[in-house]
Formats: C-alpha cells, structure tokens, sequence
C-alpha cells in the first residue's frame, strides 16, 4: 500500500502552508456540488412562489452569497492560498420530492487548484438556501457536499456518476 503524506505538514508535523511557487502556472478548474433536502410540502411551496420567501429571491441570493463565499475561501480556510478568480458560477435546480441541487465551477489561471474555492461556494450557497427558508421549517437537510471533478494540476479528478436508484 503506498504511503500517503499529507501536503500540509512540515517535516517536524507542524502545520503548514504548501509552497507553491515552483509549480506550473496552468488553468485550474474544479466543480463541486451541495444537496438541500427540503419536506416535500417546503419543497413545494418554494417551487410555487417562484423561489421567493418574506426574504426574497432564494436561488438568486443563494447565487450571489456562493460566489462571494467562493472568492473567499482563503479567509476561512487556513492553508487557502488566495485567488484572484477567472470564472465562478453557481447553478441551482431544484429537483422533484424537495430536493435542491447546487453546484459551483471555478476556474483561475495559477500554480493551484480551486476544490475548496468550488467547496466553499457549494457549501455557502446551501447554507443560504437554509437560511432564507428556516422561517417556514427547520427540518432541512444539507447532505452530499463533495468534488465532482478538477483538472489542471498534476493530477485530473472526476467522479464517477451516482448509480440511479430505483424508484427516484
């Protein structure tokens, strides 16, 4: 079995941040997705009122807090390296049975890559959703954080597809 060592530990085990300065500068690129379960009747009712709640335009404010959360990510990440990001987008659809799916691509030109950057927007666009639609009911579930695909580094990534359950 090989041995992994972590990235960002020095070599006494203390912490941290990795020197990026010889690597190649190329295009980096990550995609990362969050899930918002909503009870169905929630699900519902937000689909009925074109997305809106007393605090207005859930997916569009969603949107924006995830990009700004995305350009932030080295102040809430300790080791984040920061990032003048080249492209940022959030998509947001929301499936049947209540289910919201959001999904954050990021791209820069640097020496690394953008998973948390994407991460971070997923998360913090959820987290929004959560927010502007707690007055109607608390039992909403964020689940499914995860990288869905980078590349431009050393080493590309992509995730295989979810096998489709029966029934869904």
């Amino acid at each position: 079995m090989a041995r992994h060592q972590l990235s960002h530990l020095d070599s006494a085990n203390r912490p941290v941040m990795v020197d990026v300065g010889t690597k190649e500068i190329t295009l980096r690129e990550a995609l990362a997705e969050a899930r918002v379960r909503l009870p169905r009747s929630l699900g519902a009712a937000l689909r009925k009122s074109g997305h809106r709640t007393r605090k207005g335009p859930v997916f569009d404010t969603a949107i924006i807090a995830g990009v700004m959360a995305a350009k932030r990510t080295h102040e809430l990440i300790p080791f984040c390296h920061p990032l003048g990001l080249e492209h940022c987008s959030i998509e947001i659809k929301q499936r049947t049975g209540g289910e919201i799916l959001v999904r954050c691509r990021v791209a820069v030109h640097h020496r690394t890559g953008v998973e948390m950057e994407a991460l971070t927007g997923a998360s913090v666009a959820a987290l929004t959703i959560y927010d502007m639609c707690k007055a109607l009911s608390h039992d909403i579930e964020i689940a499914g954080i995860r990288l869905l695909e980078k590349s431009g580094g050393k080493q590309s990534y992509k995730r295989a597809p979810r096998p489709t359950r029966v029934g869904a």
